[in-house]
């Protein structure tokens, strides 16, 4: 695919364990937040009818854990939809209709609108072929079946047609609206039907594979022109009991009761619910219409297995097929890919087989060098079956749009098996922010798999023109409260919490009712709701006359009046560097990650290799390895260019708050950068300097340099 087939995703819209909405869904990401729970009260099933740690007791399963959808809101009469109609219906078409519809918000088409072409857009879905509608409408059709049985067991024959009747009432009441109702091409129907939408309407099923595969038809309806917004994803809401009985007889679930795609511990998967639904545009059209786009999807590719040992077996040869393929119609080499969201189920055959195709590929186009992060978010919401694709595509794309290198979950050692060590790969486990290369975009890679020999990969790129927006609550919140009077602000300060449901909502409220010039101030920093009861003790204490102690975290002005004091910066000398320093904030700030974009850009133009790799090297699995990377950050080469880099990122962060130093000095190297932040330096110089400095100061005794001090006039100094 050339640069005139890029396709855009401007909107998507998702539902997935433990996020009803985009944000929550890459906030939990991000924090590694565990979406894996056992069956929920009020689910289509319950685990004790079900379970048997026996693994060939007929009709039962060992894995009672899983990812399930929280419970959601529906309205039909928003839809058009009458109530008595619901339990016609499954629940993944219901679902849907919610998703689909924020995915058009997101992309800035209003549902309720009509100033856009509906007939223009297409919904192409990868859906598996059960619906949990069929088994539960089929299961009522069982009525003489139970009633010769229990006529032959002996059952009073009165008894038989009340006992029937019973049953029968378990499931859904066959009506005119069942039969569409169950079917998995009504979920795209529906969602043509009820949001108006005159494009291609239709579903793909390749197991496993189901979404990419949708979406591959829906990048083909683009390109053709057949469309010019089409809505792709996945749907899967079928985490029953039948579900758990096909994988249990696989047999494909853990019997630990976890999934840990390739840690040295991975037993198996747990199946999980989810729906993700992309808005996607060409790129030209989304550049020309002024879109927020969250990734550009260069191509997908594909492949069959052929003929194999079994129709479930994974095949490296068949997956490294789809894998060229799209980096042949990409026109992007796997060298310049640095993150690859796996179909990592957390079966060791799957995943071995999954690991040997990438080297292979991934080899072949860099022959040494560790570059890729590696991860699969089903160690967070569980193996989604046809939404699988999506799930980590949606991921890949937020990971681009966000400039952030994701982590995947549950990883306390890699399978010795995979030999991460010497591949181009290492599973990244916490987050860390993406610094750009010098010579190509940020880019990233998803699979998905499925039965059948179905193998798709999918290569995204960002979008550098579109602006970060950062998703989801920060980590610590500011708290600023202002009073005319002491009293006044012990009454402000007794008011916090109140009933705010989060500490984001406490936050928001103290900084909208925030007054500047107040003589009364308390300002605080909380990470937490009981953090920031403690901080409230201790402004009520010191309001009582209470000395401040050392390190009680909270700034109290007691009648100071208007007049802001001055701030002074001190930037930092060599010792205080260490692996991942600043990251938290280098993953919520753009003028941080910039700073070591433009650091990274200098030293690759030295020769040098990226900084960044010093400062967020990949994860360490033993004490030693995590020392090496701190020794490494010790050399006074990488350790002081690392710390000027991160000062800069800093300063610029303060700036675009509004705050600016009205005096600078350094500690030893920080000097450099107060040289910098005074306006006596350009950045270039500033990173030479650096740099250079770094470099003598590590040579062998007998080339260290000299340093000078010159004082005097300053155009007698620049004459110099």
């Amino acid at each position: 695919m050339s640069d005139r087939n890029d396709i855009a995703i401007v909107g998507i819209g998702c539902l997935f364990p433990g996020a009803t909405d985009l944000a929550t869904y890459w906030r939990n990401i991000a924090a590694g937040v565990d979406g894996i729970s056992e069956v929920p009260e009020g689910h289509s099933w319950k685990a004790e009818d079900y379970y048997s740690a026996d693994p060939t007791a007929p009709d039962k399963t060992w894995a009672t854990r899983g990812g399930f959808l929280d419970r959601v809101p529906f309205d039909p009469v928003a839809f058009g939809i009458p109530p008595n109609q619901l339990e016609s219906i499954d629940t993944t078409q219901l679902l849907s209709l919610i998703v689909a519809r924020h995915a058009l918000a997101d992309a800035g088409l209003d549902p309720d609108s009509g100033d856009w072409d509906r007939d223009r857009v297409a919904c192409i879905i990868g859906i598996t072929g059960t619906q949990e509608m069929a088994i539960t409408a089929g299961s009522r059709l069982q009525g003489p079946i139970w009633r010769k049985s229990m006529l032959r067991c002996g059952v009073n024959p009165e008894l038989v047609d009340v006992i029937e009747k019973d049953i029968g009432n378990h499931f859904p009441t066959w009506t005119e609206q069942t039969f569409p109702g169950l079917l998995g091409n009504v979920v795209a129907g529906r969602i043509t039907n009820r949001l108006g939408l005159g494009g291609t309407n239709a579903v793909v099923d390749a197991a496993c594979a189901s979404s990419l595969a949708a979406m591959q038809y829906a990048l083909s309806d683009l390109v053709a022109g057949r469309s010019d917004v089409v809505l792709t994803g996945g749907a899967d809401c079928l985490n029953d009991a039948f579900m758990y009985q096909c994988f249990t007889r696989t047999p494909a679930f853990t019997k630990s009761g976890d999934a840990k795609p390739f840690d040295a511990e991975a037993d198996g998967i747990l199946i999980g619910e989810g729906i993700a639904i992309t808005a996607c545009k060409r790129l030209a059209d989304a550049e020309r219409d002024g879109d927020r786009i969250y990734a550009v999807i260069k191509a997908i590719g594909s492949s069959s297995d052929g003929r194999a040992r079994s129709i479930y077996a994974p095949n490296p040869a068949g997956q490294a097929k789809a894998l060229r393929r799209a980096y042949d119609a990409a026109e992007v080499s796997p060298a310049t890919v640095e993150l690859v969201e796996a179909h990592g189920t957390g079966t060791k055959a799957g995943d071995v087989a999954e690991i040997t195709a990438l080297k292979e590929v991934y080899r072949e186009a860099r022959a040494e060098g560790q570059w890729v992060a590696m991860g699969s978010v089903k160690s967070q919401i569980g193996h989604t079956k046809s939404t699988a694709g999506a799930a980590g595509l949606v991921k890949a794309a937020l990971a681009l749009y966000q400039r952030v290198l994701p982590p995947t979950a549950k990883i306390t050692q890699p399978n010795p098996k995979m030999g991460f060590e010497s591949s181009p790969f290492y599973l990244n486990t916490a987050a860390r922010p993406w610094v750009r290369a010098a010579d190509h975009p940020r880019r990233a890679a998803v699979s998905a798999f499925g039965f059948g020999g179905s193998n798709y990969h999918a290569v995204l790129e960002e979008h550098a023109a579109t602006p970060v927006q950062v998703m989801g609550a920060a980590p610590t919140e500011l708290f600023l409260l202002g009073a005319a009077s002491a009293s006044e602000l012990r009454t402000a300060a007794r008011a916090l919490p109140g009933d705010a449901p989060t500490l984001a909502h406490a936050a928001r409220a103290t900084l909208g009712a925030w007054v500047p010039g107040q003589p009364w101030v308390a300002a605080f920093l909380a990470d937490d709701l009981d953090q920031l009861d403690a901080r409230v003790a201790t402004i009520l204490r010191r309001l009582d006359g209470g000395a401040a102690g050392p390190r009680d975290d909270v700034w109290l002005a007691e009648g100071t009046g208007a007049t802001a004091p001055q701030v002074a910066f001190v930037f930092p000398g060599q010792g205080s560097q260490h692996p991942h320093m600043g990251a938290t904030a280098a993953l919520r700030h753009p003028e941080l990650r910039a700073a070591l974009d433009a650091a990274d850009e200098h030293f690759r133009a030295a020769g040098r290799g990226p900084l960044s790799r010093r400062m967020f090297p990949p994860p360490a699995y033993d004490d030693e390895r995590r020392r090496d990377q701190g020794e490494a950050l010790r050399a006074t080469e990488w350790a002081q260019p690392a710390i000027g880099a991160m000062s800069v990122g800093l300063l610029h962060t303060l700036a675009g708050f509004g705050v600016s130093p009205a005096a600078v000095a350094g500690h030893s190297y920080g000097e450099l950068v107060a040289l910098y932040a005074a306006g006596a330096l350009p950045l270039d110089g500033l990173l030479t300097a650096s740099r250079v400095r770094g470099e003598l100061m590590s040579a062998s005794d007998t080339d260290r340099g000299t340093m000078a001090a010159l004082s005097g006039d300053l155009d007698a100094i620049e004459a110099l």
